[in-house]
Parts: structure tokens; C-alpha cells; sequence
């Protein structure tokens, strides 16, 4: 397998209230916080704001869709902003290191989901194995 080593970005339509609730019941995760405007706001908050599982979950979509998801060995992330109506993400990855273990080619990518902002809402670490073509 030949690795790109800088893929395209993916950039997401901006984020909508819907895609948040979507994300709630495909998880299992229906804290409010994330779909009810008064409860957003009595808790502090403008707006409900997206569950940040989704950011991951976009993350292993775009690494995966990169690098074949039967090739994954490892994969965690780190939530650092939070994503809310009107965001629009972007998605970009990286290879960082090229290794053998066990007599297996292995790369190591870095991960990160950016808000229009500029700011990182997520950012993931994984571990792919790079499998040889096939003639």
C-alpha cells in the first residue's frame, strides 16, 4: 500500500442542531445539554452544543476512509473546543512516523478536527498497519 502522507481535507457543511441530535441517538447520548436551548442556557451556555464523540467519530471516518479501516490498530482522541450550531469542521490528517514491529510496516497519523475558527476541536492519534500491494 502506498501512503499518502497528506491527504485532502475534509470539510463539513456547517453543523446544524439536527446533525447533533442524529449523533445523540445513533450514541445513546441524550444529555440535553446538546439539543434543548433552556437547558443550554440554564447551564451557561448560548446554545446547545455538539457531544464530542461526534468530532471523534468524524475523525475515524476521514482516517479510516484514508487508510482502510481493516488496517487500524489503534485510535484516541482529545476534546479541546466544543462544536456548536453554524461550525464548519474540517478535518485533516497527517503521517508522523514510519516504523516496523514485528516485522509489520506501521504508521503512526495525527488527527485534527478544526473549527472555521481556526481553533481544534478535536484532535486524534492512530495507528494504521500499512499493508503491501497486491500485483
Amino acid at each position: 500500500m502506498t501512503v499518502q502522507r497528506d491527504p485532502a481535507p475534509w470539510v463539513l457543511d456547517p453543523q446544524t442542531r439536527t446533525d447533533f441530535v442524529r449523533y445523540q441517538g445513533a450514541s445513546g447520548d441524550m444529555n440535553p445539554i446538546h439539543h434543548d436551548q433552556t437547558y443550554a442556557e440554564a447551564a451557561g451556555y448560548a446554545s446547545p452544543f455538539s457531544v464530542g464523540m461526534l468530532q471523534a467519530g468524524l475523525l475515524g471516518t476521514y482516517a479510516t476512509d484514508w487508510l482502510g479501516a481493516d488496517n487500524i490498530r489503534s485510535f484516541r482522541t482529545r476534546f479541546t473546543e466544543q462544536v456548536w450550531p453554524g461550525d464548519v469542521l474540517t478535518c485533516t490528517g497527517r503521517v508522523t512516523q514510519e516504523y516496523e514491529r514485528d516485522g509489520i510496516a506501521m504508521i503512526d497519523v495525527v488527527l485534527e478536527c478544526a473549527r472555521q475558527t481556526g481553533g481544534i476541536a478535536a484532535t486524534a492519534w492512530a495507528t494504521f498497519v500499512v499493508l503491501p500491494e497486491v500485483g
